[in-house]
Parts: C-alpha cells; structure tokens; sequence
C-alpha cells in the first residue's frame, strides 16, 4: 500500500510481501508469480545462483528471470550451517554484486531446519561490522529476537513454523510479543500455507511475511500468489483498523432503543 510502507534501513517498499525464488515448476511461473504478488523484494539463494559473467555462460540463470527493474534481490545464505559458512556466503554475494544486504540463514538442525542462535548471533555481530544491511531468520523467540537487534539486525524474521511445513502461525502469542518489543520491522519468515495465515500474521502486527513454498508448490502458484498479495493487504489494514475487543457472550448488533414492548400495537377485539 502507497500510503503506508514498509521501511528497513535505507529502503522504502509498497508491498508488505517478500518471496521466494526456489522449487518453482519453472522459471517461467516463478516470474508471472512474482508478478502477481507484487513483491519488490525477492530473496535469492547466493548457492544457487550461477554467478559467471553473464556473456561467457551457457545456460540460463535465475537471475535471467527477475526483472530487476522493480524486484530488489534480498540473497539469503540458505544451506548454512556455521557462523563462518554464513559469513562467507553473505561476503561472496556482495562481492559478485548481488547486494550488501543478507538474509542471513544459519541452520542448526537438519530434519527440522530451526535456527542456531548462537551462531546467528556471531555472524550478525560479523556482518553488521562489515556494513551489511542483516535480516536474520530465528525462531520465534523475543529474547533472541532482542539479541539480534541490539547486535545491529535491520530487521529479525521469525519463524512462523518450520520452513516449508505450512502448518501457520503457530505461536501467536510470541509474535505479539516480538511485534511490541521490537524497534525495528519484524517479518514472519517459514510455515505460512495459505492465505489465511498471511492475514492472520499481519493482523498480528507484523511489519511483512516472506514466503516461498506456499506459493511456488501451490496447485497454481500464480493464482497463490495472488491470494497472498490480498491477504497481507486485508492484514495490515484489519491490523490498523483495530479488531474489536472478544468477548465470551453475545452483544447485539442493533440498538435495543425504541424496541417496542412486547404486546404493543395489539388491538382489542369486541366492546
């Protein structure tokens, strides 16, 4: 939205929505589904990329198929798993000239994907120093996401599930929390499914969603796509609308003034 956009470090950015580049069909589809999302910030994995001068290649790259007119490359350090790998990764981006900014990925744990923190911790402290613009992917967990702020992080990514799962938001509450501590965006990162947990995670103040598999192994990724686009528009405006207040017992909708009294109007029959 136009009027009110999402700013991290020195960038400003209508759309809310960040996307992913990986496990499309083809390349094809994956550009008509950034089309349709209208993200303008995509993250590129830096392994995945085939970073040869583009005159002496081959074959097409991915970077071939990212109209980098309108879309901002966020590369990502996915398949990381010590500080020292990460760090590594994030300067071989910026060195190619992909960008000074990073997700920054440090994996912990194989089958579950979860975050190290300690070590995400070191390679924040690493890459900040170095002038890198960090968007660290953790768990949801405010202390960490704490952490990583005051060691210089442009924005913390929560995860909202497990990558990939899209299983939904599935700590609400830490979210919430996250959201009020925090001086800087907060972007829910992994477990989105649907369109329904995209709302449900703008609704509860994030600042934006990044997302991947639920669009790109979607029955249609580019309708998803779409979907998803909506639903973080109808998120942030429900999320500054203001829900109202729950309540365990109905409250009527309409004025119970002016009722009229049972048995009123009635006419007397006879006399």
């Amino acid at each position: 939205m136009v009027s009110d956009p999402l700013v991290i470090a020195d960038r400003t950015f209508r759309s809310r929505l960040i996307v992913g580049t990986g496990k499309y069909p083809s390349h094809a589809i994956m550009a008509d589904a950034h089309t349709a999302s209208g993200a303008e910030m995509v993250t590129v994995a830096v392994r995945r990329v085939d970073l040869t001068d583009r005159s002496r290649r081959t074959t097409e790259s991915l970077l071939d198929h990212i109209d980098q007119s309108r879309i901002f490359l966020l590369p990502n350090t996915a398949g990381c798993y010590t500080a020292d790998e990460a760090v590594r990764t994030a300067r071989l981006g910026r060195e190619v000239g992909l960008s000074n900014w990073v997700k920054l990925e440090v994996i912990g744990d194989e089958r579950t994907l979860f975050p190290d923190n300690v070590a995400l911790l070191e390679a924040t402290h690493v890459l900040v120093k170095e002038g890198f613009v960090v968007l660290p992917y953790t768990n949801d967990d405010p202390v960490v996401c704490r952490k990583l702020e005051e060691a210089g992080a442009a924005a913390v990514m929560p995860l909202g599930a497990p990558i990939g799962s899209g299983l939904g938001i599935q700590n609400t509450n830490n979210i919430q929390i996250i959201r009020e501590q925090a001086r800087v965006p907060v972007i829910v990162d992994a477990g989105v499914g649907t369109a329904s947990d995209a709302a449900i995670a703008m609704e509860l103040g994030a600042d934006g969603v990044l997302m991947n598999t639920a669009i790109a192994l979607a029955r249609d990724p580019v309708a998803m796509a779409t979907a998803m686009k909506l639903a973080v528009e109808a998120g942030r405006l429900a999320y500054l609308a203001g829900r109202i207040a729950k309540r365990a017992y109905a409250s009527a909708s309409s004025p119970t003034e002016g009722r009229i009294a049972a048995g009123a109007g009635a006419g007397r029959s006879g006399a």
